[in-house]
């Protein structure tokens, strides 16, 4: 099942995929929330999908982050080898995590402003997994698949001197940016993804940057999900991302993004994101 949210930021309708056409699925969930996750929502979904009405004008409509604002963004850092190599760092021994703000979450298609400031912002495409059930002290990454809601295809957005020279120890200065985490097009349900093998790509202005695949991550989706149940309480409609192959700026291969640059990431049977990068121009109070 593809569950996806379409219409204008803070008045996103949630809407399900049924036999190629996306249906409106207000009747049954006000929203792919925590409490949609958390219940029986699915299930509702489920038996409710065949006769709900198609979503009038979708070609018009802006596309949201496929689940409403989670209250958790738990990352993963460097999960795959070569992506720990090329940031001149070893493999970690145990999954090394950040938190991001829940308002970087933004639909996929969204434009993303440069920070003020910034002369490095990259970026990473990462498996999302969206959870379903709360998590705590889990037993095994078998019993953490069983958490697992969905997949999405995010962008970890990161401007690394803020990340690492601005950090004073730690990664969520580059990382916490306003959309800093485009996600979408759709959430695919757990049982439609094997997430152990799945590929991931990226290109800026149409030229290719990231290929690699799931497989190669160091630590897979249930162990990740164990592990931080061991320190963390993990709530339904959390993100949580599962880290970055090779093929970003931070290598030295390619330029940082510019105001004007055209960033696609891609998961496969995740869909495409598509997001332009803005001159940073927001004010904030007291800047």
């Amino acid at each position: 099942m593809r569950l996806a949210r379409f219409g204008p930021a803070g008045g996103e309708v949630p809407a399900v995929e049924h036999e190629g056409v996306w249906r409106d699925a207000r009747s049954v969930t006000e929203d792919f929330d925590s409490a949609f996750f958390a219940g029986d929502g699915r299930s509702r979904l489920e038996r409710a999908v065949a006769g709900l009405p198609e979503l009038a004008d979708i070609a018009n409509l802006r596309v949201g982050a496929p689940f409403a604002r989670p209250s958790a963004v738990i990352c993963i850092g460097m999960n795959y080898a070569a992506h720990a190599a090329e940031s001149n760092s070893a493999p970690p021994e145990l999954p090394p995590i950040f938190l991001k703000l829940p308002n970087t979450v933004v639909g996929p298609n969204d434009d993303v402003e440069i920070p003020r400031g910034s002369t490095k912002t990259d970026w990473e495409v990462e498996l999302g997994v969206v959870i379903g059930r709360r998590a705590a002290y889990l037993d095994s990454p078998e019993q953490a698949m069983q958490h697992v809601a969905g997949y999405v295809t995010a962008n970890d957005l990161s401007e690394r001197d803020f990340q690492l020279k601005d950090s004073g120890g730690q990664w969520s200065k580059g990382k916490c940016c306003a959309g800093f985490s485009p996600v979408g097009p759709w959430l695919a349900t757990a049982d439609e993804i094997e997430s152990s093998d799945l590929r991931l790509r990226s290109w800026i202005n149409g030229e290719p940057r990231q290929d690699s695949s799931t497989a190669d991550m160091i630590f897979d989706v249930g162990t990740i999900i164990h592990h931080l149940s061991q320190y963390l309480v993990l709530e339904p409609g959390d993100l949580v991302l599962t880290g970055t192959p090779e093929g970003v700026a931070l290598s030295g291969r390619f330029p940082y993004l510019t105001a004007g640059d055209v960033c696609e990431v891609e998961i496969e049977g995740l869909g495409r994101a598509r997001h332009r990068l803005t001159s940073g121009t927001t004010t904030r109070d007291g800047l």
